[in-house]
């Protein structure tokens, strides 16, 4: 039988959902039973009191870790200890889902000194990403 290979920039989300589900059904076959199911996704938002969203965290609780994939406030609200009180909450959630670690990834012109001030060790980089250095981080709780 010959195959072959489709590449699109279009791809639509049941053609997308395959893929990661097929991953996902391939690593649970690896991960402990008391881990398997332990997968959830996690929006945290920073709201005005006009009800606009000014900021938030987007992750996901995976396994027995928490990824944040985004950390984001408005230029005008930062330095004003939001982002602190973003990440605080969802390093709650972490500890109550019983995660043993938090882990990220940020660019040398973001929140590397945010992220080092709140504990976490940088574990890897990579230099000339973008022309920054690109730093992947992570918390043990």
């Amino acid at each position: 039988m010959k195959l072959s290979i489709v590449i699109t920039n279009n791809i639509d989300s049941k053609n997308k959902d395959y893929v990661s589900n097929r991953m996902i059904e391939f690593n649970l076959i690896h991960f402990p039973d008391d881990l398997k199911g332990r997968y959830q996704e996690l929006n945290l938002h920073l709201v005005n009191d006009d009800g606009a969203i000014i900021g938030g965290i987007v992750g996901e609780f995976c396994w027995n870790w928490l990824e944040i994939h985004y950390l984001f406030v408005e230029s005008m609200y930062r330095k004003s200890g939001y982002g602190r009180a973003l990440f605080r909450e969802a390093e709650k959630m972490a500890i109550e889902k019983e995660c043993d670690f938090i882990k990220l990834d940020t660019l040398s012109f973001q929140a590397l000194d945010f992220y080092l001030k709140e504990g976490f060790q940088i574990y890897g980089t990579i230099e000339n990403a973008g022309r920054h250095t690109h730093y992947y981080l992570k918390k043990n709780i």
